[in-house]
């Protein structure tokens, strides 16, 4: 009972975040010029195409259960086919950048309304209690996804600015690596959590007094 709540506020909220991450990334490409996502089904706001049985299911769930200071997490990439955009090079950092983006607006709008709600006055007792942590665990979770994504490592989202920008002898073997895009992510799970921690904690911990008009520590906090 006591993953209970974590589970029911983590799980809706991680799949609209890592849905809506997805759709954008699909979205910019189709605008972009590439259809692939939109023909193979994935330019959708369904969660169950984007679903990854271990970075969708399994590690947040392993996160939650072991009490871990983030919950992180991962969907299926959308498929992207850069020689259909008109610019593949420039056009594949916005399709990159185009899920944190979509994390810190989702963010950014939780935020507001928890700031909108104290203007309002309205007390955060009983029902409304549930409702504070809901959107502050949504703020957290988009803020998380959003500074992840943009490590520069493959297959993350920060990889395609990092690509985009090297020049072309650095750059094709440096996008070769996203083959291997498990195992890097495994490696750097194992080797480099500490530095993880420390950047999602120093990024989050600068956005969230400029997204909520309260404490979100103190508030997941009272947590059980």
């Amino acid at each position: 009972m006591e993953y209970l709540l974590p589970l029911l506020l983590y799980v809706p909220t991680m799949l609209l975040a890592l849905t809506f991450h997805e759709y954008a990334h699909g979205w910019v490409a189709n605008r972009l010029g590439d259809p692939t996502a939109k023909v193979l089904g994935r330019l959708s706001m369904n969660p169950l195409v984007h679903i990854d049985l271990f970075g969708t299911v399994l590690l947040p769930l392993l996160l939650i259960i072991s009490k871990a200071p983030f919950v992180l997490g991962w969907a299926k990439p959308v498929p992207v086919d850069p020689y259909n955009l008109r610019h593949p090079r420039k056009d594949m950092i916005w399709v990159g950048l185009a899920g944190p983006t979509a994390n810190f607006t989702l963010a950014f709008i939780a935020g507001m309304v928890i700031r909108l709600l104290n203007f309002l006055g309205i007390g955060f007792h009983g029902p409304f209690e549930v409702i504070l942590l809901i959107l502050t665990v949504f703020v957290l979770i988009n803020l998380v996804f959003a500074a992840f994504n943009l490590i520069p490592v493959p297959p993350l989202d920060g990889s395609r600015l990092v690509a985009g920008l090297l020049p072309l002898a650095w750059a094709l073997p440096y996008v070769r690596l996203e083959r291997y895009g498990m195992m890097i992510l495994i490696l750097v799970f194992i080797i480099g959590r500490p530095f993880i921690q420390a950047f999602l904690g120093v990024f989050v911990g600068f956005f969230r007094p400029l997204l909520a008009g309260c404490d979100l520590w103190a508030v997941l906090e009272k947590m059980p």
